[in-house]
Order: structure tokens, then sequence, then C-alpha cells
């Protein structure tokens, strides 16, 4: 039934000559390359406890999507029916194994934190709904460009949920209990490692084409994992520094505050553009993404703020 409603919808992009295919890569590729700006802003702009729920809930997806990813080793639908064809450029775009889907995963704890947080005031509840959209619109959007199938997404909806109900939970608790969160995050280091220590030594599927050609390189589908969990682990660190040295405060909310947060996004594009493709050819695809996920999550959530702390103070 997954590959008939799929094959349903390849027959009505046909129809209407893949007019929607590009809004549809659009939606995709904002999910997983810009959404993250959004609750970074928040983090260093308007309120620092609501941005860090939304990235923990993030990161907590970070964690459980290449974990299942890379233990149910799903193929995706092209490969287990030829009759698929996915639009434009997504094929290219679709990394990894397809269950669940990552673009979801993403969009789901990004876009779901963020709306979670703006639900709070009424003045801001109409972007709450838009957000909380954005969620399914990125699902959809998968199954529209053929490359994952209706299972993908709402296991990946699911995981979005589960993760943002135990950060919910966890902040909770640690604002009670604010003497435990160094315990948390060594225990979420030593999960991390245990981590990729698993999905690099673990077995993968090594399926032959008529050709004698791997239909699938588990090497390459394990790129994403190292990735994902190194903004587990850049994320552990830089919490461990921002709480200990830096514990920098939002500054005032004036049109110069914004001006200097707007312009600390500048080089977090910047990094993601150009340092990711360094690091991997400097290191390979799996240590080369890691390390660049580390520096990249360690600038936004501690170096920037460090600047952010040294602005408070000559504003004051």
């Amino acid at each position: 039934m997954d590959i008939q409603y799929l094959l349903a919808l390849q027959d009505f992009r046909s129809s209407i000559g893949d007019a929607l295919t590009p809004f549809m890569e659009f939606v995709s590729s904002f999910a997983v390359d810009y959404l993250i700006l959004v609750p970074i802003f928040l983090y260093w702009w308007w309120d620092k406890r609501k941005g860090l729920y939304t990235l923990v809930s993030y990161y907590f997806c970070m964690l459980l999507t290449p974990l299942t990813k890379l233990t149910a080793c799903v193929y995706r639908p092209w490969i287990r029916d030829s009759r698929i064809l996915p639009a434009g450029d997504a094929i290219r775009t679709a990394t990894g194994y397809s269950f669940p889907s990552g673009h979801t995963s993403t969009a789901g704890p990004l876009a779901g934190g963020t709306a979670v947080t703006l639900w709070g005031s009424k003045r801001t509840r109409w972007l709450s709904v838009l957000f909380a959209f954005f969620v399914f619109l990125t699902a959809f959007s998968r199954n529209y460009l053929g490359v994952h199938t209706p299972q993908d997404v709402f296991v990946a909806i699911c995981l979005s949920v589960l993760s943002l109900i135990l950060t919910a939970k966890l902040i909770d608790y640690l604002v009670r209990n604010p003497e435990k969160e160094d315990w948390f995050l060594l225990g979420g280091f030593l999960v991390c490692w245990a981590g990729i220590l698993y999905i690099t030594v673990k077995s993968y599927p090594v399926d032959m084409s008529a050709e004698g050609k791997l239909i699938v390189d588990p090497q390459k589908m394990m790129n994403d994992g190292y990735g994902d969990i190194g903004k587990v682990i850049g994320f552990i660190i830089a919490r461990f520094v921002e709480k200990r040295w830096i514990r920098f405060q939002p500054l005032k909310k004036d049109w110069k505050s914004l001006i200097v947060c707007l312009l600390g996004l500048i080089p977090v594009v910047l990094l993601k553009t150009f340092l990711s493709p360094v690091m991997t050819a400097w290191l390979g695809s799996h240590w080369g993404k890691l390390l660049f996920s580390v520096i990249f999550t360690f600038f936004y959530i501690a170096l920037f703020p460090l600047v952010l702390k040294l602005a408070g103070r000559w504003q004051k």
C-alpha cells in the first residue's frame, strides 16, 4: 500500500507537469539547511531557556534517528520498487537509509519545538500554527518527492513528539535539580560514543545487483549517523562550557541587539556551507562530518553567546 501511495503521488506529479516539485524541494531543503536558524535566534535573543528547549529536542532526535536508521537498514523506495522515480534532485539529496525520515525528524523538533514555545503568547500563536503546519508539510514533501514512504515520515513524527516530551520533562527536572545537569551531560556524552561504536561495528546488508555491485554501500549510509551524533557531542561540550564559564543572558530587546543576533546567523550559514566540505576532505566522510558537527554546534551554543555576553557588558 505504501508503494501504491507513492505511485499515486507520482502520477499526480506527472499530470501537473511537476509544477509543485520545486516548492516541495524547497520545503525539504529549508527543513535541514535553514530551519535551525530559528531556534538559534530564539536562544540568542528572545528566551535562552525556550531556545534550549527546541534545540535539545532536536539533539534527542539527532541521536534517535540515526540509531534507528542504521539498525533497521530499510532501503529507499526506488530500490524496493523500480517503478518509483524520485522527483527533481531529491534522489541526490536523499542520503542514508529510508526509515525513518531524517528531514521529518529534523523539522519535527525544530519547527514543533518552536511552535510549542510560541504558543504561550496570543501575539505569536499564529506563528505557532505555521510552524506546526511546516512539520507536516515537510513530511508530505518527502512522500511527494518519492524518497520516503508514509511509514518513514510517521515514525519520524513520533520520534519528534517523543523528543519534545522527554525534553520538557528533562528541563523541568533540571530546573528543580540544577546540580544534576553535569551528570546528564556526562551520561549523554558516553551514550553518544557508545552510539558511534555501535554504528561502526554492527553488520549491514550487503545485497548485490545483477552486475555484482553493492546496491547500497553501508559506509556511505553511516555518514549521516556520524554527523548527527556529532551534533549531540558538540552540544554537550558547548553546554558544559557555556554553563560553567560563559553564562550569557539574551541582550535587551532593542534594535541594536536584534541586528547583532541577526548578523551572528551569517557565520552559522557560512560554517555550514564552507567548513563541512573542508572537514570531510581532510578527515574523510565519517570523522570529518563528526568534527564539523562538533565545531558547528559549539559555535552557536557557546562561542557566539560569549560575544553576546561581552556585548551585554558594553550595552550596560
